[in-house]
């Protein structure tokens, strides 16, 4: 399952980075063909004069058949605008992020387990004295909560105390398990918009540097660099916001499973203690 993981990741890396050197392409090609085009056009309009009828007619035609700019099109454009290369960086930590993310909530998805129908067959066996059939039932069952609660019953002969030292150190090595990724999710979503804020340094020295080379301020050259500097930034902290959605959500469903099996650990104490197993063996009626 984890190499299937990884491959998908890989693929889906390698065709992202591939279509991002595409459209870059396409785009440096678009323009060198649109620059050559409005030399066509600029030749054309002195060797002729233009119609000035025409030209009014077509003018309401042409607003009609401007093609609509989709939602697509539109973040392509600005991905390109601020530099695909360093943008690239960005689209990496959303990557690897969404990553650790999607693995995580389908691993405590699938940790989630209906703890009082487990302790309901774990009561039913205690009361018959199948310690044995207990525990066997954990260890069938997936999840935290089973892993713990098969771990306390292993040293029920032992007297419940050596259950409650079973059940909280085990329980601190399944909660660790549970918050596995945490800290590499928390990374990428404060290197994202760390790596926008970078752009935004690169765009102003890019800025001032025309300005340097020029002599003056010409707007047109300083906007460029201030807009690379915006892109970049913009993208860095939606690609955090996207992240920490997702890191809020994994934390509140560990939170939740880590409530549910201290309150399954807490019954089957009780339940142990009802059927006398409290020095560790059943009390002679």
């Amino acid at each position: 399952m984890k190499n299937l993981f990884a491959l998908l990741l890989i693929l889906l890396f390698g065709a992202t980075v591939c279509n991002n050197a595409v459209s870059a392409q396409d785009y440096s090609g678009n323009q060198l063909l649109a620059f050559q085009d409005a030399k066509d056009t600029t030749k054309s309009e002195t060797q002729a004069e233009p119609v000035k009828e025409d030209t009014k007619a077509e003018e309401p035609k042409k607003e009609e058949d401007k093609p609509k700019t989709t939602f697509y099109q539109m973040v392509k454009k600005y991905y390109i605008d601020g530099g695909w290369e360093f943008m690239s960086l960005v689209l990496i930590t959303l990557i690897f992020g969404l990553a650790v993310a999607i693995e995580r909530v389908i691993t405590l998805s699938l940790a989630t387990v209906n703890t009082r129908k487990l302790l309901g067959k774990i009561e039913d066996h205690v009361k018959n004295g199948d310690i044995e059939g207990a525990r066997e039932l954990c260890l069938a069952t997936s999840g935290p909560t089973a892993e713990v609660l098969g771990e306390g019953l292993r040293r029920v002969d032992d007297g419940i105390d050596a259950v409650e030292k079973a059940i909280v150190s085990n329980g601190s090595v399944q909660v660790g398990l549970l918050e596995k990724g945490l800290v590499w999710l928390a990374l990428f979503i404060a290197l994202a918009p760390m790596l926008g804020f970078l752009g935004t340094v690169i765009g102003m020295i890019f800025a001032f540097d025309t300005i340097q080379a020029s002599g003056d301020i010409k707007p047109d050259e300083v906007a460029g660099g201030i807009k690379i500097a915006l892109i970049t930034t913009v993208f860095g902290l939606i690609v955090a916001m996207i992240l920490q959605i997702f890191y809020n959500l994994i934390t509140s469903k560990v939170d939740t499973l880590t409530n549910k099996m201290e309150d399954a650990t807490i019954s089957m104490i009780d339940i142990l203690i009802d059927n006398g197993y409290a020095n560790g063996r059943p009390q002679s009626k």
